[in-house]
């Protein structure tokens, strides 16, 4: 029997309505986003773990940097595979059970790797476990909750919740740095098992799968208008919702914008074939390409160079691992500022020049960055980290908001695809500059590199084409 929506702002659980009709408090998306940003921050440890453990794991076992490049490519490639059936499994089964799940996996695989001796266990904790967990959350689970819960400053919130793994990433970065090099790399891999595990309770509590499972709609949105559907009537309450759900008598029938088609709903053979479906369809687009070609170039020059690297290449030139991973932290701090900001611009600026002009200035950066790798923190290595920091996911607000034009209701699955590029665009980064580090003795070719790609991707973003909402009414020739 379905389940029947409340009128908004009625059902128990919501805000009760005051006599003028408005509601009291603040919205429920408000503890909906502050939950996620902690869940996020929760899981972002990891992602700071492998430049931290690189050179103590490299000094215990003996392993060559691209063996441990290797552990955190497979992390990455599952990282990014696992996104886009992820945001499929979030509609099917709902945020709070897949988002719970991945943070088990995540505390299981940092806590696991304490017992690995053989490199290939840590292909299994590093890469499997880890990869799992992180894949299942990551950005997708940012864009899905701001896609789903918020109408009004919605690019504003993908920013917020993005930038909650930079926030991880400046929490996690000193504390396992100064951990690894007081306590031993082993107690650092706990402190990342402790943290992620510490957020479950609150996302059981109090994250919420859909707006309509309080009765409410998504924040900013009009109430619906029209004349009322009969009694029992399936009607879409919550756009984002993966399916209809019954109105009760009276409710205004409402008719969304961009159907999604039929063989795409969570119903039509769960949620993997979903998933198949979606980057069929957006596979005849060359607006998809253009994304998934940019957002590759996007995690290989972040996540899978600097990410993975910095740490080890400023090591080789003399600077301490402490002092490495605060250049790295204030990275972190600025993302947030950036991202933020990025997302407040994509509400008002065309995300394709956004794009490109993100994609450029981190070129730049990274041509300069060879001349200023040495044994000391000068001011020139401070002001290349803050405009990295700044530029570091700033491209992903842009990035959600073209999957959402382009794509309607499946942009959220079309952006998992575009963030696996993202992530096995990191993992070959990784696994590359660590073969060239291996044979050259630096990192320098991989840093220029990794310039040319971005001034490759600036030229890519302005290809990318807005396309009206419900791709699936679109012919690949129209694409």
């Amino acid at each position: 029997m379905p389940r029947t929506a409340a009128v908004p702002g009625t059902a128990a659980g919501g805000p009760r309505p005051r006599p003028d009709g408005r509601r009291r408090g603040p919205h429920p998306a408000v503890l909906v986003a502050v939950v996620a940003f902690v869940a996020l921050l929760g899981a972002a440890g990891f992602r700071a773990a492998p430049s931290v453990l690189m050179v103590p794991l490299q000094g215990e076992f003996g392993w060559s940097r691209s063996v441990l490049s290797l552990a955190v490519s497979v992390n990455l490639v599952l990282f990014g595979l696992t996104a886009p059936f992820a945001a499929a499994l979030m509609d099917r089964w709902g945020i709070r059970r897949v988002v719970a799940v991945a943070l088990v996996l995540i505390a299981a695989g940092s806590g696991l790797t304490v017992f690995v001796r053989a490199s290939w266990q840590l292909l299994l904790t590093w890469g499997l476990l880890v990869g799992l967990g992180t894949g299942s959350m990551a950005l997708v689970f940012a864009a899905t909750v701001a896609n789903r819960w918020f109408v009004r400053h919605r690019g504003l919130v993908t920013g917020v919740l993005t930038a909650g793994s930079a926030t991880g990433q400046l929490i996690f970065l000193p504390v396992m740095a100064a951990a690894s090099e007081h306590s031993g790399w082993r107690v650092a891999s706990l402190v990342v098992a402790a943290a992620a595990l510490a957020v479950v309770p609150l996302v059981l509590i109090f994250l919420r799968n859909h707006p309509a499972d309080l009765g409410v709609l998504p924040y900013g949105a009009e109430p619906p208008t029209g004349p009322p559907a009969p009694a029992g009537a399936v009607v879409p309450t919550d756009p984002a919702a993966p399916t209809g759900r019954a109105a009760p008598a009276g409710a205004a029938a409402t008719v969304p914008a961009a159907p999604v088609p039929a063989a795409s709903q969570p119903g039509a053979g769960g949620a993997a074939r979903r998933a198949w479906t979606t980057l069929r369809m957006a596979a005849h687009h060359r607006t998809f390409w253009a994304l998934v070609a940019g957002f590759a170039i996007c995690g290989a020059t972040t996540n899978g160079l600097i990410g993975t690297h910095f740490i080890p290449a400023a090591h080789d030139h003399g600077l301490g691992e402490t002092a490495a991973a605060g250049l790295l932290a204030v990275v972190g701090i600025f993302d947030i500022v950036g991202t933020v900001c990025s997302g407040y611009l994509t509400d008002r600026i065309n995300p394709r020049v956004l794009l490109a002009v993100y994609y450029g200035l981190r070129g730049v950066g990274l041509l300069m960055l060879p001349g200023l790798l040495s044994d000391q923190v000068h001011p020139s290595m401070i002001a290349f980290v803050v405009v990295y920091g700044l530029d570091w996911v700033a491209t992903v607000p842009p990035t959600v908001a073209l999957c959402r034009q382009a794509f309607g209701d499946s942009g959220t699955i079309v952006f998992g695809w575009v963030f696996a590029s993202h992530q096995l665009g990191a993992a070959i980064a990784s696994s590359v500059a660590g073969l060239i580090r291996d044979q050259s003795g630096s990192y320098t070719v991989a840093w220029f590199g990794a310039a040319g790609m971005c001034l490759v991707a600036a030229l890519v973003s302005f290809q990318i084409r807005r396309l009206p909402t419900g791709f699936d009414r679109l012919s690949p020739r129209r694409a």
